[in-house]
């Protein structure tokens, strides 16, 4: 969630010409260490992994469980509904406000974020890496940058309307505080309007991705796996018995969900090459000489899928992450969230949101793969992030004696 996009651009042509206005966090200079101190401190400040946030995604939970309500013994698509949820919750944080799904912002700015990142990655951005020389060309990708630019306009407006109404001192959510900075460094060039864009866009983007797939890819797991469904469960009804919902603590009670909602970070692999790194200094790493500034690209997909570091590296096994007593633990090699100063500014977040969210509807709900739907396609479509291909899934509701 940390700029996905703007550190990518800086080794990418294609990447380069979304983020026309330049780099915020991409190079480790003192503007990307200003940005990401400034950034951990302020989401800190506005609940991330606090009751606050609990109570903001509880909030946003209501709102998908009247959509899955309302297809109760129906079947439905529940990409655009995870969409708009993670866009939602992001957008309190960002934003102060949340919309209706139905309204024209929320319906508006999510497909225009879809279809760039699955250009980023995809055989027009390859094209373009190769020859940047056909950049004016009427060629796929110019949609793309025109994408970025009506995302950064729409933006732009809520920083607009933030300065109308704010009130210095008094900070509503991320752009107040922003705002707030900017006022204490006025002879600051590293604190403006534009780069207050653009960090909002990335928080943005990246907050309402990986999290809105990574829950596409649990109903699609959970979908072809019902007796994993079933135990997973069964666990939530006996911890939260009497309960009216659940917390973030809760977890810690609930082995068998934490395994399995690892176990889907490791199999979803949302973000596979990570976010790019640099060398700082000239390094020396399994005898091979590394020059500063060497452009590192990680493979995740390669320890999360490793043998020797888990018991079933190949299938969706919760075991990969449960001990011989039982117990949770989480081994090394999970590391969906990168590592080192590059990890992702909104891991709190979102394992907050996956938890509460996971353990709230399948508390209420039973999800079931159609029976018409034939067999299910586990092949992610490419992009900046991996997706799952759209499925269908069925909405029946249930009871603690299911």
């Amino acid at each position: 969630m940390d700029g996905l996009i703007r550190r990518a651009c800086t080794m990418n042509p294609v990447c380069h010409s979304v983020s026309s206005t330049g780099v915020i966090l991409a190079d480790y200079g003192l503007n990307w260490k200003e940005h990401r101190r400034f950034a951990l401190m302020t989401l800190r400040n506005f609940g991330m992994g606090r009751t606050s946030m609990e109570d903001r995604i509880h909030g946003e939970i209501q709102y998908l469980i009247k959509t899955l309500e309302s297809n109760v013994g129906k079947t439905m698509s529940p990409e655009r509904m995870f969409h708009k949820a993670a866009s939602n919750i992001i957008c309190q944080v960002l934003f102060g406000k949340r919309y209706e799904y139905d309204d024209d912002f929320i319906k508006e700015i999510l497909p225009l974020f879809c279809e760039i990142a699955k250009l980023i990655n995809g055989p027009w951005a390859m094209l373009y890496d190769s020859f940047p020389f056909i950049q004016n060309l009427p060629l796929p990708f110019q949609k793309g940058f025109r994408n970025v630019e009506r995302i950064q306009t729409l933006i732009g407006g809520l920083v607009a309307e933030h300065k109308k109404t704010r009130v210095p001192g008094e900070p509503r959510d991320f752009v107040d505080c922003y705002l707030d900075e900017m006022d204490k460094r006025v002879d600051d060039s590293f604190f403006c309007d534009e780069q207050l864009t653009m960090i909002a866009q990335d928080l943005y983007i990246a907050g309402t991705d990986t999290t809105s797939n990574t829950l596409l890819s649990s109903f699609l797991h959970l979908t072809n796996n019902p007796h994993i469904q079933e135990r997973v469960q069964r666990e939530i009804d006996q911890v939260l018995e009497g309960k009216a919902q659940a917390t973030f603590e809760d977890r810690h009670k609930m082995p068998y969900v934490q395994a399995v909602i690892h176990e889907i970070q490791r199999m979803s692999n949302t973000v596979p090459l990570s976010v790019f790194h640099c060398t700082t200094k000239n390094t020396e790493l399994m005898g091979y000489s590394l020059p500063k500034g060497t452009m590192i690209i990680q493979n995740l997909t390669s320890v999360l899928n490793e043998e020797g570091q888990w018991k079933f590296p190949h299938e969706f096994n919760p075991e990969n992450f449960l001990n011989d007593k039982g117990e949770f633990f989480k081994p090394e090699a999970f590391m969906p969230f990168s590592a080192g100063p590059r990890m992702c500014l909104g891991e709190g977040l979102a394992r907050m949101e996956l938890f509460l969210i996971l353990v709230t509807l399948l508390r209420q709900f039973k999800f079931i793969w159609p029976e018409d739907a034939g067999e299910p396609d586990f092949t992610p479509v490419y992009g900046v992030t991996l997706t799952p291909k759209p499925y269908h899934m069925k909405v029946e509701l249930r009871s603690t004696k299911d």
